[in-house]
Parts: structure tokens; C-alpha cells; sequence
């Protein structure tokens, strides 16, 4: 910008010393010189706080870096770089079959738990069964005790014999505590459950289920509508424990530029901006300023073992960036993503001056033609 106002200055002075007829003398010549510096410095000064300029504005996008979720050789990449990709399509396959087996055995296991379920509820009713057996028996015995107590009583039968009737109830009952813990064993074996499911088959389904995951994560899909660019991707290659491509998401883009903290004072949303980009020479597009982010990246601490150095912290003073919106349509132009661009902000002071910005630059959009 200073080297324009300069030859445009020396433009007029070689207009007033050779169409004006002016001498040149010492004192002409001087004053055109100290005039230079005053209008120009001036102008320059005018111009850079009120209505600043800056060539760090660029179209940044977003982009994901594609990691598949499982480890495996790839068989298939049916992707072609830089074309359009919708949500969901096939970026690349990894060798499946590995996987499938895993699918395979948690399905037998699952199968066999179910069996198992199955296999519970019998032994549970064996168990019930068993308990009313030994109730049956200790009926008996106690019949059996309390006849041959009456006819000890009578001197019909020894002592013997009712000894022996009190050890057969005495061991009926133990048959019967037997029976009755294995049936307690057995009923809650099958009765553990959640959700209503044997926690067996709930355990084992949920691992049959993460399985199936692994084995469809085998298909790398798009995560939005994008595309591919640089795709080094090949068969054979292993994929797994690094980026595999980048993707590039369509139409997430917003355009930025950085500004000297001197002007942030005339950074204000809302305020007119105007943007010239080096890939579309001779055009300049219009654009509002629509936030100025209240940070820079220089100011920011983190945790850390070693002590704040202020005097690292001064080597670099930062810029501020600031978000722009641009109204006008670029649609209809090739504008890679990233493009870098030339950014003027119009503010409300010497409103009169901002012309001149305006025109500068034009100028500097038309010198892109010749880059």
C-alpha cells in the first residue's frame, strides 16, 4: 500500500514539475520531498487505524482425518479423489474375515448360554421334584416313628426298633435341608436375570453385538457430505493405526483474517469490509464483519513443569482475527478451499477517506493478474 501512495505522489510531482512548467531547484525538490513524507505518512497513518488492511485473509474448511475403529489389511478403496462423496458412501474396506469369525464364535456362545438357560430350569425342577420326594420320605418316617413308639409303649416292639425309626426321620429331615439348598441353589442360578434376560446371555450377547460392530466398522463410510483429495490409499496397505486419507467436509468453510492489534479498536461487527482473493484477480467482493475472536494465541497458558517467561512472550505480539461474513455470491468462481485473500475494513471514522482504501485495493486485486 505505501509503495502505491508513493508512486501514485510521485506521479502527481512529475505532473506539477513537467506540465506545470515548475523549476527544479533545491527548494521545489525539497518540498516535494518532505511534502511526500507528510502526505503519504499521513495518508498511511489515516488510512491503517481508520480503515485497515491486511493480506493474511484466508477461506479456512474443515477437514477429519479418516482412522477406522478396527486394524486390518485393505482390500478395496472404491473412493476417487476430489469427487463429491455423500453421507454414508464407502471410503475404503479392510479384510473382513477375521472378524466374521469372531461374529461366528459369539453366536455359538450366545446359542450355548441359551441352552444353558434351558438346562437351569430342568435342574431346578429335578431339584423340586427332589424336595418333594425327601417331604415324602420324612412323611413317611414320622408315621413309622410314631407307630413304633406306640408299640414300644405297649411292649409290643424293643427299644431297638424305635431307635432305629428316630435315626431313618432324623436322616429323612437332613435329605430334606439336602434338597431344599440345591433347589435354592437352582432357582437362583436360573432366576439371575437383567432386563428380564439370564445375565449369561445378556453378557454374552452384548460382547455377540460389539463383535458385530468391529465386523461392520470393516466398511469406512464418509461422516458428511465432502470429498477426498491426496487419496494415497492403496490395497495391501494396512490401516488401523494412523490416518488412512482426509476428508474434507463440503461447505463448512468460514473466511478470516488476521489484523495487527493496533486496529482493534475499528474492528467492530457489523462494519463494512471488502475482499479481494489472489486466485480471483480484478474482482473484490463484499463482506460485513461478523466477530472479532477475543483471544490470541500468544497470550495462552497451559499447565506446565517450567515457569512463564515474559520475555518469551513478548518476542511476538500477535494478531487479531476476525471472523468476516461475505455477501457477496463466489459461487460461480473456482476458489479452492484455503485461499488466501487481501481484506480492507470500512469503519465510520473519516468516513471520506476510506475512497482512497477502496482504490488501493483495487489495485492491489489488479496486480494479481500479473503474479
Amino acid at each position: 500500500m505505501g509503495a502505491l501512495l508513493l508512486l501514485g505522489y510521485a506521479a502527481v510531482c512529475v505532473l506539477i514539475f513537467k506540465f506545470l512548467r515548475v523549476p527544479v531547484n533545491k527548494w521545489t525538490a525539497t518540498t516535494a520531498c518532505l511534502g511526500g513524507v507528510v502526505v503519504v505518512g499521513g495518508l498511511l497513518a489515516t488510512l491503517n487505524y481508520n480503515h485497515p488492511f491486511t493480506t493474511q485473509g484466508r477461506l479456512y474448511f474443515f477437514t477429519t482425518p479418516i482412522i477406522p475403529e478396527v486394524k486390518g489389511r485393505v482390500v478395496e478403496v472404491p473412493v476417487e479423489p476430489n469427487v463429491a462423496l455423500k453421507k454414508g458412501d464407502v471410503l475404503f474396506k479392510i479384510d473382513p474375515e477375521r472378524y466374521k469369525f469372531v461374529v461366528a464364535q459369539k453366536e455359538a456362545a450366545v446359542a450355548e448360554a441359551e441352552q444353558g438357560v434351558k438346562q437351569l430350569k430342568s435342574t431346578q425342577d429335578q431339584a423340586t421334584a427332589s424336595v418333594a420326594k425327601a417331604q415324602a420320605q420324612i412323611d413317611l418316617a414320622q408315621q413309622t416313628f410314631d407307630r413304633q413308639t406306640e408299640l414300644l409303649v405297649n411292649k409290643v416292639v424293643a427299644q431297638a426298633t424305635v431307635d432305629t425309626a428316630s435315626h431313618n426321620l432324623e436322616a429323612a429331615n437332613q435329605s430334606l435341608a439336602e434338597n431344599q439348598a440345591a433347589l435354592e441353589r437352582a432357582r437362583l442360578a436360573y432366576a439371575s436375570e437383567i432386563g428380564g434376560v439370564n445375565t449369561t446371555v445378556a453378557r454374552l450377547t452384548a460382547d455377540l453385538s460389539d463383535a458385530k460392530y468391529d465386523l461392520d466398522q470393516t466398511t469406512v463410510r464418509a461422516p458428511t457430505d465432502g470429498y477426498v483429495t491426496q487419496l494415497f490409499l492403496r490395497p495391501g496397505m494396512m490401516a488401523g493405526t494412523a490416518p488412512a486419507m482426509i476428508f474434507i467436509h463440503q461447505g463448512d468453510r468460514i473466511f478470516a483474517a488476521a489484523f495487527p492489534q493496533a486496529v482493534v479498536q475499528r474492528l467492530t461487527p457489523g462494519e463494512e469490509a471488502e475482499i479481494a482473493f489472489d486466485a480471483i484477480p480484478g474482482k473484490v467482493f463484499e463482506g460485513k464483519v461478523s466477530l472479532l475472536v477475543d483471544a490470541v494465541s500468544q497470550g495462552q497458558l497451559q499447565a506446565s513443569p517450567t515457569l512463564l517467561n515474559p520475555e518469551d512472550r513478548g518476542q511476538t505480539q500477535g494478531v487479531a482475527l476476525v471472523g468476516i461474513d461475505i455477501t457477496d455470491d463466489v459461487s460461480g468462481y473456482q476458489l479452492p478451499a484455503g485461499a488466501t485473500a487481501q481484506v480492507a475494513v470500512y469503519s465510520t471514522h473519516l468516513a471520506s477517506v476510506a475512497v482512497l482504501r477502496r482504490i488501493l485495493l483495487r489495485m492491489k486485486s489488479w496486480m494479481n493478474y500479473i503474479v
